[in-house]
């Protein structure tokens, strides 16, 4: 095919193939076990797709109504209740949506502005920052440091100003597998409070927070849930990453502006698996056990690399593990992580891929939502360097 007679201005110039998805096309290159890209290497519930089944076969194909099918905004509008006694409308302020990062782009989308500045904490997860750019938004970044990997709440004061539109908080945190603590959210809340600053909360993984520690939300505290959209993903949640289906919820002026651009970038979500989930959504152990099962996994991993000549990095939440490699080696990131697939056979994700610049620790990041047999054969195989 002939190349197009002119030349492209590029709205995102400094923009590649994301890294998720070079590790991901190298592993399967390799033959290499897959601990990079965030996903299940298992199925989810043979009920769900039960479910699923039930609905296409009862005639529920054709388009939901813009805003999600009437039963699944019940169940979320319950869940969010009974987790964090917060109360949202069903008909106003809960959206379904194809995934938690068409949530996060159209929030972005709908209320930054072009010169509007947005807060984000980096090491920061890749979607946000060409979402704020397409907007002409311009990007502060607050560091979260290793190896705690904590927000300093003064460094965050610093970057906000007249300017400020949005700060952009993720908890549990992917990549660093933090989780914010109550204390956070205060800290959050009297930076905002008497502002027009829009929270926009990327909890997808709000159901997978170890050792007996609970997520904090920002639907928790009123004064934050007032200014927030909270984002969070059924793929996560109940193994089926695939299907990208997720929700926002959070106040009605918010979500009014939210659906204007939700109707036109995405309009609606496949209606069988709506309703499937809304089904079983009906039982609340699927997702309140989900912290102990992958706790299971998060151990498992974390034992069998404990003779390793790895340094693995507090795991508190997320299904994800951090780990330094100096008494391996002082490549960089990317290229260790090249060598780890090619070589050893396990992809692994470099943490320098979410810093502006590539800033390199010399920290990986595996994922250790994969079935019993893949994770021991990856931990022996990470034993032998």
């Amino acid at each position: 095919m002939p190349n197009f007679p002119a030349t492209v201005e590029s709205r995102l110039p400094a923009v590649g193939t994301t890294i998720f998805t070079v590790m991901s096309a190298l592993a399967h290159e390799c033959g290499a076990i897959n601990l990079s890209q965030g996903y299940p290497d298992f199925n989810a519930d043979d009920e769900l797709f039960e479910r699923v089944a039930h609905w296409m076969r009862a005639g529920a194909n054709q388009y939901a109504p813009m805003a999600g099918v009437p039963p699944l905004r019940r169940a979320i509008a319950a869940k969010i209740e009974a987790l964090y006694a917060a109360c949202y409308d069903v008909e106003h302020e809960i959206t379904v949506t194809a995934g938690a990062t068409q949530a996060l782009f159209t929030a972005i989308t709908a209320l930054v502005r072009p010169g509007d500045e947005v807060v984000v904490f980096e090491p920061v997860y890749d979607s946000y920052v060409p979402a704020i750019a397409l907007q002409g938004g311009v990007v502060r970044r607050a560091r979260l440091r290793a190896p705690d990997y904590r927000p300093d709440w003064a460094e965050v004061a610093g970057l906000i100003g007249p300017r400020t539109r949005m700060i952009i908080v993720n908890t549990p945190h992917n990549p660093t597998a933090t989780i914010w603590s109550g204390e956070d959210m205060d800290a959050l809340a009297r930076l905002t409070d008497g502002s027009a600053i829009v929270v926009l909360a990327d909890e997808v993984y709000e159901h997978i927070v170890f050792d007996g520690v609970r997520h904090e939300s920002v639907a928790r505290r009123p004064a934050l849930a007032r200014r927030s959209l909270v984002v969070s993903s059924f793929g996560k949640t109940y193994h089926v990453t695939g299907w990208k289906v997720g929700y926002v919820a959070g106040p009605r002026q918010l979500m009014e502006e939210f659906r204007k651009v939700h109707q036109f970038n995405v309009f609606t979500v496949n209606t069988p698996v709506q309703l499937a989930l809304a089904d079983y959504m009906g039982d609340a152990s699927r997702h309140l056990g989900l912290s102990a099962f992958y706790q299971a996994k998060r151990d498992r991993f974390r034992a069998a690399l404990a003779g390793s000549r790895f340094e693995l990095l507090p795991s508190r939440g997320t299904y994800f593990q951090l780990a330094r490699y100096r008494e391996i080696g002082d490549l960089p990131d990317r290229e260790f992580v090249d060598r780890l697939t090619r070589e050893v056979g396990v992809a692994a994700i470099p943490v320098s891929a979410f810093f502006e610049g590539g800033r390199d620790e010399r920290v990986i990041r595996f994922c250790f939502a994969k079935s019993e047999a893949t994770l021991d054969e990856a931990c022996a195989r990470l034993r032998a360097l």
